[in-house]
């Protein structure tokens, strides 16, 4: 148990399985974590704050995985993200920039799609409220943050499942 959340499982979706061309899919993938809160762990402050202090959120997707004493956080230095740049958002706008992301340049493999549903679309619908990691902004990018071309961040609550849902979407 780390700050309340217990890491349950992760799932990632390459799309690079999906199509034999590199170059078709951008180099994207989804990374999604999810941890496990108490009833009693509701107010979203501190579930936003306990999953930007747990080890899983050291990651810095640049194949470096999950680094305990990580400094890093995707495309940015893990110090400057604070709960008060998640912002809410609905179901519509989680699915719109996550298709939008998906979709401009290729026709979507139904295999990718049946997974995409299963594993992000579904949870965006089971969801009691959706958070969007805004613009940080480049003071907030880090020493080789730039192989991130997208890098989208999402975090589920789903408080009847006590589940906390760390979605990114990016590509390099």
């Amino acid at each position: 148990m780390d700050n309340g959340l217990v890491h349950e499982e992760s799932a990632f979706i390459n799309f690079r399985r999906y199509v034999p061309d590199p170059k078709e899919h951008g180099y994207r993938w989804v990374d999604i974590k999810q941890l496990r809160f108490s009833a009693e762990s509701g107010e979203v402050g501190w579930l936003l704050t306990s999953l930007i202090g747990h080890e899983q959120f050291r990651d810095d997707y640049a194949g470096g995985g999950v680094l305990p004493d990580g400094l890093r956080h995707g495309p940015f230095w893990l110090r400057l993200i604070t709960p008060d740049l998640y912002e809410l958002i609905n179901q519509e706008k989680a699915v719109q920039i996550l298709r939008e992301w998906v979709d401009p340049l290729w026709g979507v493999p139904t295999e990718l799609e049946v997974d995409l549903q299963r594993e992000v679309f579904d949870r965006l619908t089971a969801a009691d409220a959706i958070y969007y990691l805004s613009e940080l902004g480049g003071e907030a990018i880090h020493d080789w943050g730039r192989v991130h071309d997208y890098f989208h961040e999402f975090v589920l609550i789903d408080r009847s499942a006590g589940r906390i849902t760390l979605i990114v979407a990016a590509d390099d």
